[in-house]
C-alpha cells in the first residue's frame, strides 16, 4: 500500500518553539517528526510515500531527499495555494492512481498499528476507514461517534463540552479509497473531516472508524509538544529515538533535591529577556511561574530560572535515574539555546 504524508502545514501555535522550521521537521528526541512517520511507515511495510508540502517546500525535500537514506521512495507534490487536507491529498491523484492508500499527518507523533488498521480496511471494504484514538479532554480534535458495528455516524469538530458526546477522536490517519476522492473538487480547498467525511456519509456510504492501541498526539501546541517530548523519553512513546536519546522506564518522582537530578547551563545576554521568551513560549503548559518556570508530570520534574550570580539560565530535570533526567535537560537545554538564537 502507498502513503500520502500531509506536510503542508505551517505550525503557527507552534512558532514560539519552532520560528520558521516546517513543523515536519521539528526536532523530536534527535530527529523530525516527519522523519519518525516515515519509520513508522516503513516498519510496517509501506515504503512508496509521496509527501503533500505547501509551506517552505524546499527545507523538506532538502532534508529527505529521495527517501534512499531511510529505506523508502518519497516523491513529492508542492500546493501552488491553500488546498486543505483532501485538497491537498487530492493534487496527489497521479500517485496513488486506483488503488486504495494511506493518508497520515506529517505532525502527527504515534506508535499505533498501522498494519492491523490495513487489514481492517480490507476486511472491511469502507469508503474510508479512520484510525481512532481516545482522548480525556478532546476539545482540540473532531470526534466520531460510531455505532456498534463500527462504522462512524457523526462526526463533531473541535467540539465545545456540551457536544462532547464520546471519547473517540479523528487522528488524521485514513485509508482512502480512489473512489471517494472523485467527490473532492480540483484545485479547491476541501477537507476530509470537515467536507469530505460528512458528504459522504450523506451519500449513504460507510465510514469505519477503528480504535487503535498505542500512543498518539498531535503536536500542535508548544504543551503537546513538549509533552511528547517527554513521553518519547519515558518509554510510553515508542520511537526510534536519535542518537544520545535512550527511553526508560516509567516512574514517580517528586523531590527536586534527589540524586536524578541534573542541570544544564545556558549561557546568555540577556536573563530576563530569554526568561520572557521561554514563558510565551510554554505559556498554556500549566506551569508554575512563582519561581522561574517549573513544569511537572507523572514522570519528570523540570525547572528553568535565571542564575543571580552569573548571565546564564539553568535548566533542571527530575526523572526515574540519572541517565533519563540528563537526556531531559540535554533536551529542554537545546531548545533554551535555540530560543537565545532568536533574540539576536
Amino acid at each position: 500500500m502507498k502513503a500520502i504524508i500531509m506536510a503542508g502545514g505551517e505550525g503557527k501555535r507552534l512558532k514560539p518553539v519552532t520560528g520558521d522550521t516546517p513543523k515536519p521537521l521539528v526536532s523530536l528526541c534527535g530527529r523530525p517528526v516527519m522523519e519518525h512517520i516515515i519509520l513508522l511507515l516503513k516498519k510496517h511495510g509501506i515504503t512508496d510515500i509521496c509527501a503533500a508540502l505547501k509551506y517552505r517546500p524546499d527545507d523538506i525535500k532538502s532534508y529527505f531527499g529521495s527517501g534512499e537514506r531511510l529505506g523508502v521512495s518519497i516523491t513529492y507534490r508542492v500546493e501552488a495555494q491553500a488546498l486543505g487536507t483532501a485538497g491537498g491529498v487530492k493534487n496527489c491523484e497521479d500517485f496513488y492512481g486506483d488503488e486504495d492508500f494511506l493518508v497520515i499527518s506529517g505532525d502527527a507523533v504515534c506508535d499505533i498499528d498501522l498494519a492491523s488498521l490495513i487489514a481492517e480496511h480490507k476486511k472491511r471494504r469502507p469508503a474510508a476507514t479512520v484510525a481512532l484514538c481516545t482522548e480525556a479532554e478532546p476539545l482540540r480534535y473532531g470526534l466520531a461517534l460510531c455505532d456498534r458495528e463500527g462504522f462512524i455516524r457523526s462526526f463533531i469538530e473541535k467540539p465545545d463540552w456540551h457536544q462532547v458526546v464520546t471519547n473517540l477522536v479523528n487522528t488524521g490517519i485514513y485509508i482512502i479509497s480512489p473512489r471517494t476522492m472523485e467527490l473532492v473538487p480540483e484545485n479547491a480547498e476541501f477537507d476530509f473531516a470537515k467536507n469530505l467525511f460528512p458528504l459522504l456519509l450523506d451519500k449513504g456510504e460507510k465510514l469505519l472508524g477503528v480504535p487503535c492501541d498505542g500512543y498518539w498526539c498531535d503536536i500542535g501546541t508548544p504543551k503537546s509538544y513538549y509533552e511528547c517530548c517527554a513521553d518519547a523519553l519515558s518509554g510510553k512513546l515508542r520511537l526510534k529515538l536519535g542518537s544520545g536519546f535512550e527511553p526508560a522506564e516509567q516512574y514517580e518522582c517528586s523531590d527536586p533535591e534527589c540524586e536524578c537530578m541534573e542541570h544544564a547551563d545556558c549561557r546568555c545576554a540577556d536573563r530576563a529577556r530569554l526568561m520572557d521568551s521561554i514563558s510565551a513560549a510554554f505559556l498554556d503548559l500549566g506551569a508554575d511561574y512563582s519561581d522561574g518556570f517549573t513544569l511537572r508530570g507523572k514522570d519528570y520534574e523540570l525547572r528553568i530560572s535565571p542564575l543571580s550570580a552569573s548571565a546564564a539560565v539553568r535548566v533542571a530535570a527530575n526523572a526515574q535515574d540519572a541517565e533519563t533526567a540528563k537526556e531531559l535537560a540535554e533536551s529542554a537545554r537545546m531548545l533554551v539555546a535555540e530560543l537565545e538564537k532568536r533574540l539576536d
